[in-house]
């Protein structure tokens, strides 16, 4: 099999693993090699199934010992099987950023043989490509769980970011869905990696030339929708790894029914894409906004109203907090409110310092008032607009939710799609009926 078919085999065998964004750190070739990386990241392509892809994003190997009932590449799972030697993947890697087709790799891969194994051949991929070919631009490595803890601390020393997948969002599905594989497997990696970054920082504090362990930090994944936790339990599970892990991120893959079992969500499935989307602004709001998982979904209402996003549904939840001044709010207050992100709330508490605030004034520094209206205060409405939650959910609802049903939507906000014509009316209002429905039960 020549290069070309290996690549396009394991590039596609790739693909449904979410977990690369931007390189998340900042390092100079120092003029002694080729590429950079940069905070911003060098994400300038798409795949077809719309997730971003900064990178070469490709697997070492389809070969797999585990029987992972939702993955593509389970060993039961009748599909063409290959492998990149590690000089093949090095060569490859080169040649396609001396083109540049790309800026830096993404490599994960299945379990040839054990997991030792697969991080040995994995691990000398990546130092051919540092030290042969002087190759300093960013790579993403996936931990293989069961590794020897010092196999992935030499993952750590040539890779900027590693993440290991924790796959499913409780024991009782990974246990049901990957009988291979074990909770204790996943973690214990993932404790060594927080431990060793943090024991980094300190090396770096007392030598700056030490050897960097995995500068751009951690990240894992979670499938969503192929196993029945609620979106409860998924954001607690991400609050927890975030606190007791340090991750930089946490991503939600909806599951794609490319596989048949009978444990699994029919192939005639659409994907859980708007889910996926609302747990993404979920987790946006603890990272960014610094929301508890527990404020943001409780027991009783254990999955998102797929009418609002999370911060409005929060916000109607809670309408005795509002409205607020934002000519006095604390800005804590202040990024609690729709419509006002860190940007604009520190902005808001710049500019008042020496003016008092309108609306149209808050226009101007970025504010959406198309949600923020129903929940503050200002110099030209000093009372508020007051319409009642109902009449304010109704407003706050996004239409194109109904009209283009599961297709993923942007994270930050309209999407540029026309409103329901005269033929989508009725079916528009019945939703916001349905919806008005949902914020009543959660009451």
């Amino acid at each position: 099999m020549d290069l070309m078919q290996k690549l396009t085999i394991l590039a596609d065998g790739a693909k449904y693993d979410a977990a690369c964004t931007s390189s998340g750190g900042d390092r100079e070739s120092g003029g002694r090699g080729l590429g950079s990386t940069i905070a911003a990241g060098c994400c300038h392509t798409f795949s077809a199934d719309g997730r971003c892809v900064s990178l070469l994003k490709v697997l070492l190997s389809n070969h797999c010992i585990h029987d992972c009932k939702y993955c593509v590449n389970r060993n039961s799972n009748d599909t063409q099987r290959t492998a990149f030697t590690p000089e093949e993947l090095a060569e490859l890697t080169i040649q396609f950023y001396r083109r540049n087709y790309i800026e830096g790799l993404f490599l994960s891969s299945g379990v040839m043989k054990n997991a030792d194994y697969t991080m040995e051949r994995m691990i000398k991929a990546l130092e051919l490509l540092r030290y042969k070919y002087d190759f300093w631009g960013y790579i993403h490595a996936k931990t293989i769980p069961g590794a020897s803890p010092e196999l992935v601390r030499r993952l750590g020393l040539v890779a900027d970011r590693l993440s290991i997948n924790i796959e499913m969002p409780s024991e009782k599905s990974l246990k049901l869905l990957a009988p291979g594989k074990t909770k204790s497997a996943i973690l214990k990696p993932m404790a060594q990696i927080s431990s060793g970054l943090t024991q980094n920082k300190q090396e770096l504090a007392l030598y700056k030339n030490a050897p960097r362990f995995a500068p751009a930090g951690q990240a894992t994944q979670m499938i969503i929708g192929a196993s029945p936790e609620s979106d409860y339990q998924i954001i607690n599970l991400a609050s927890g790894l975030y606190k007791g892990y340090g991750l930089k991120r946490v991503f939600y893959s909806a599951y794609i029914p490319a596989v048949q079992d009978s444990l699994l969500p029919s192939v005639d499935t659409n994907p859980p894409l708007l889910r996926e989307h609302r747990l993404y602004q979920a987790d946006f709001l603890m990272r960014q906004y610094k929301f508890e998982a527990c404020e943001i979904l409780s027991e009783s209402t254990p999955n998102f109203n797929p009418y609002l996003d999370p911060k409005c549904n929060w916000a109607i939840n809670n309408m005795h907090l509002f409205p607020v001044d934002v000519n006095r709010a604390p800005y804590e207050m202040l990024l609690r409110v729709p419509g006002l992100g860190p940007k604009s709330a520190q902005r808001i508490v710049h500019v008042r310092r020496s003016a008092r605030l309108d609306f149209p004034a808050l226009k101007r520094l970025g504010v959406v008032l198309k949600r923020a209206q129903y929940f503050i205060t200002t110099k030209d409405h000093p009372r508020g607009i007051n319409m009642g939650r109902e009449t304010t959910l109704r407003a706050l609802i996004d239409p194109g939710v109904f009209k283009h049903g599961m297709e993923q939507i942007s994270l930050f906000g309209p999407s540029g799609r026309a409103l329901p014509g005269a033929s989508d009316v009725k079916q528009v209002d019945e939703a916001v009926e349905e919806a008005v429905l949902c914020l009543k039960a959660s009451l």
